[in-house]
């Protein structure tokens, strides 16, 4: 059998507290593999909805959710050990498309994301990562939030 090489990993992300545990995953697998990690968070509204903006134009409103994914994908980057090699890309569009899509343009041999609890609306229209599971055109590996943590 052929040994499994992964070059790149796209780890998608949101800002909640179970994007630790999905960067903790794509981190070790980078480690083990030399891969570089591919930070991505997709902005959709308005899921990602900040309350400053709540007072401003509505053409404003993507660039300052675009700036605030971008400030906090940067920050959880620099906690990252120096030799892993990384590069953080925020879009604003609907997130399952935008992985997918990105995946494709990065020619990623693997795709991190995690799983979120299901409220009713995700069992009506699904989650994210049930999309990118059904729509990618390569491996995503889902990461389940630890027991104990919020779903």
């Amino acid at each position: 059998m052929a040994a499994i090489e992964i070059r790149k990993i796209l780890v998608g992300l949101d800002s909640s507290p179970r994007a630790s545990n999905v960067i903790e995953t794509a981190l070790a697998l980078a480690q083990r593999f030399g891969s570089q990690l591919i930070l991505c968070n997709a902005v959709g509204i308005p899921f990602d909805f900040p309350a400053d903006a709540l007072g401003l134009s509505p053409t404003a409103l993507p660039g300052i959710m675009e700036e605030a994914a971008r400030r906090d994908l940067e920050a959880r980057a620099r906690s990252l050990p120096p030799d892993v090699p990384h590069k953080v890309d925020v879009q604003i569009g609907t997130p399952w498309q935008v992985i997918c899509n990105l995946a494709k343009e990065e020619d990623v041999d693997l795709i991190v994301i995690g799983s979120h609890g299901y409220s009713g609306l995700d069992r009506v229209i699904g989650t994210t990562a049930a999309r990118v599971v059904n729509h990618a055109d390569r491996p995503v590996m889902v990461v389940r939030a630890k027991a104990g943590a919020g779903a």
